[in-house]
């Protein structure tokens, strides 16, 4: 298990200020309100600059796709054998996929989780205006944490793309070979598969705790896989029917009931 630590100099190049524009509500600004936000928000991450780090934590484990599960088989510790359950389009007119149509027999999955020092969210609670800026900041901080950590896992700690040549643009378009789908995410929409994640990288050794739900605190955490598969996309699994809640649940080892409120929005 790796866990690095970065400074916001180290991952700052990688926010998708598109992002940060939309979450502060200003995609419809002028050009020159979006510069002029963007620099002041710059202006804030130079300004903390020594203050808070972000951090990250990532397991590259040897797996295999069964049915709708991707089963880690990696002797490296007590988690041989557990099984990450995701789930199939249903709709008609989809692809039907899942994502672990994208693990081979003999292949790899990558597991980590991204975030930044609590304190962004906290510090600046007394002033509105500099709460908002530095929640999204910190929002995007996390997610950049975790561009910057799957180039380093594509060619260096994983190696599937040791030749890879790509700008942050570039990598900002995702135009890299694989996925990395988060939990909470479209092909990945069961937030409490962040209990299952947990067993496999440790998330509080970062600082990162979850709710009843899943969900995880600082609200400014990023967690999910990675996937190498040349030919691996990301998809919307939309709407699914009893029967695959109650096999998902099944597969989970959770009520079906409780299943049913995780995945409400796709019931």
């Amino acid at each position: 298990m790796v866990k690095i630590d970065y400074t916001i100099a180290d991952v700052a190049p990688y926010i998708n200020w598109i992002y940060f524009f939309h979450a502060w509500g200003s995609s419809s600004m002028p050009q020159q309100g979006r510069t002029e936000l963007q620099a002041e928000a710059e202006e804030r991450l130079r300004r903390c600059a020594d203050r808070y780090r972000a951090h990250a934590v990532f397991e590259i484990y040897d797996a295999y796709g069964e049915d709708d599960d991707i089963v880690v088989r990696d002797t490296k510790c007590e988690v041989r054998g557990a099984r990450i359950p995701c789930l199939r389009q249903q709709q008609q007119g989809s692809e039907f996929l899942c994502l672990a149509d994208f693990v081979g027999k003999q292949d790899k999955i990558g597991v980590f989780a991204t975030t930044v020092d609590a304190g962004m969210e906290k510090d600046f609670d007394p002033d509105p205006y500099e709460r908002m800026m530095m929640q999204l900041l910190a929002d995007r901080l996390a997610e950049a944490t975790a561009e910057r950590l799957h180039e380093q896992v594509r060619k260096h700690y994983w190696g599937y793309a040791p030749d890879e040549h790509l700008s942050v643009g570039e990598m900002l378009q995702e135009r890299w070979q694989g996925i990395r789908p988060a939990v909470g995410y479209p092909s990945l929409p069961d937030t409490s598969l962040n209990f299952v994640l947990d067993r496999l990288v440790n998330l509080r050794q970062i600082g990162i705790r979850l709710t009843e739900s899943g969900a995880m605190k600082p609200h400014a955490s990023v967690s999910g896989l990675m996937l190498a598969h040349p030919e691996a996309r990301y998809f919307n699994v939309g709407k699914i029917g009893d029967d695959q809640l109650e096999d998902y649940a099944r597969r989970r080892d959770v009520p079906v009931g409780l299943m049913r409120k995780f995945l409400g929005g796709n019931l």
